[in-house]
């Protein structure tokens, strides 16, 4: 019997390990303990998510809580500790690029245990980002680098990680979509919120680039002004966002804005038939860049790079600086000339978390 902890701890994380849990249950001999660290803790940012995706509840729940990266990362490794040391599995896996990879990756590493990150070899040579060191680390500690983009075998192999422990299994996150659109076509969400299909903008922000500098949000708050003129758009603010607006002084001027709504953080399922049903959405996650390549709606993200480049090679994602005059340039070409819907990148067809399991049987 082959015994795995799985973790999660950030709303991301959340879409990554609920095929991985379903597909490992259904593979004769292997165990799992599910791990949530609680990095995202409250109803709207977890337990929502985990109704919404079928999620059983957590094995364990180390609760951590919000802080500073560093505090946040000490807590996750101090409480993680123990929970390896009395299950005693043979392998941690580990999902994406948040504190609570690279913190539950460390302590595996540290004990002996094998680590196999799923989402590995992404790379936006943006050591600014946060996620970005997270990724390295973890990457470079891990027995098993289980890759979703092509970039991701091409970025491993030249920084010369051994070809066998890399495999190319596809996107776990595009499972989740694929099971639950059915199930997503059914929410109400367009009706609660008087909304017509494909009139409407939806946005998510909460980089620091972004949103931390009250310059860089003004200038994308001043696009949004300018596109309100022409349609609704949709921000339903994660609660960082919300603070930092009301901190920077920028609440007025949202406010004022009567075609900018701002709802809480919405549930999976009502999310995705926000997204599916939009005529853009502006963004600067990394998971959205996937999830809308495989709805076909486009996207603009509001960054200087992405680790996702198969997003724009193959689907409908553009990168665009996050500043007025270019935020708004982007969005007339798009009204005016739509781009192509694009391609289906290889394995983002539903099965990346049965290929993973399979890995793990033959281990």
């Amino acid at each position: 019997m082959t015994k795995i902890i799985c973790v999660c701890g950030a709303r991301p994380n959340f879409m990554k390990i609920a095929p991985l849990v379903e597909a490992f249950g259904r593979t004769g001999g292997i165990e799992t303990l599910l791990v949530h660290t609680g990095q995202h803790y409250d109803a709207r940012m977890s337990k929502l998510f985990f109704e919404d995706l079928g999620i059983p509840e957590p094995d364990v729940n180390l609760e951590v809580g919000s802080g500073s990266h560093a505090v946040q990362t000490a807590e996750i490794m101090r409480r993680f500790e123990p929970v390896v040391m009395e299950y005693t599995p043979d392998w941690v896996v580990v999902v994406g690029d948040v504190n609570s990879t690279i913190a539950c990756s460390l302590v595996a590493s540290k004990l002996g245990v094998k680590v196999a990150h799923v989402e590995a070899g992404l790379r936006s040579f943006d050591r600014a980002m946060p996620e970005e060191i997270n990724r390295l680390l973890t990457d470079a500690i891990s027995d098993l680098l289980l890759v979703s983009d092509p970039s991701g075998l091409e970025n491993l192999k030249r920084e010369g990680v051994p070809d066998e422990k890399v495999h190319f299994v596809g996107n776990v996150m595009i499972d989740t979509l694929l099971k639950n659109r059915d199930r997503a076509e059914a929410s109400e969400i367009l009706e609660s919120l008087d909304l017509n299909a494909e009139k409407y903008v939806v946005v998510t922000l909460h980089r620091p680039s972004n949103v931390d500098h009250v310059r860089t949000l003004s200038s994308i708050l001043d696009a949004f002004e300018v596109i309100c003129r022409d349609m609704p758009v949709i921000f339903p603010m994660h609660p960082r966002t919300r603070k930092n607006i009301a901190t920077l002084g920028l609440g007025e001027r949202v406010d004022s804005m009567a075609a900018l709504r701002t709802p809480e953080p919405l549930g999976y399922l009502d999310f995705l038939k926000l997204m599916a049903s939009s005529a853009l959405v502006l963004t600067d996650s990394g998971g959205i860049q996937e999830e809308t390549t495989i709805l076909k709606v486009p996207c603009l993200t509001l960054r200087e790079n992405t680790e996702r480049p198969v997003t724009i090679t193959e689907g409908t994602n553009r990168l665009v600086s996050p500043k007025t005059e270019l935020i708004l340039a982007a969005y007339r070409e798009q009204l005016a000339r739509p781009i192509d819907s694009g391609r289906t990148p290889k394995f983002w067809e539903g099965r990346a978390a049965e290929r993973i399991a399979q890995i793990f049987a033959q281990q």
